[in-house]
């Protein structure tokens, strides 16, 4: 039996683009406050950059539906670990900014 997907495929892209949109918009705020601080902002900022590519990667695959779309994919749990990942790293940026 074989279905009409609907607009199932477009609005999983357009989930994948804002999970992007998302990460982005934390890093260059993490970022900006690194800036204010010193080396060890710089490093944090470093990471942060680090994680954001990783999973920026995996968002725009998946986006761009050249991404892997099998059962038990790890697209979706490295992007939860990225996202917790700055998550961490904002914490110590931001009790610094204060």
């Amino acid at each position: 039996m074989t279905g009409d997907p609907g607009l199932q495929p477009e609005r999983t892209r357009l989930a994948w683009r804002r999970t992007a949109l998302a990460l982005t918009v934390v890093t260059v705020l993490a970022i900006r406050l690194a800036l204010t601080g010193d080396a060890a902002g710089a490093l944090l900022a470093a990471a942060v950059v680090l994680v954001w590519a990783g999973a920026l990667t995996v968002c725009w695959r998946r986006a761009a539906g050249t991404g892997p779309i099998r059962v038990g994919s790890r697209a979706l749990p490295s992007v939860a670990l990225a996202t917790a990942a700055l998550a961490l790293l904002a914490v110590p940026l931001v009790l610094r900014g204060m």
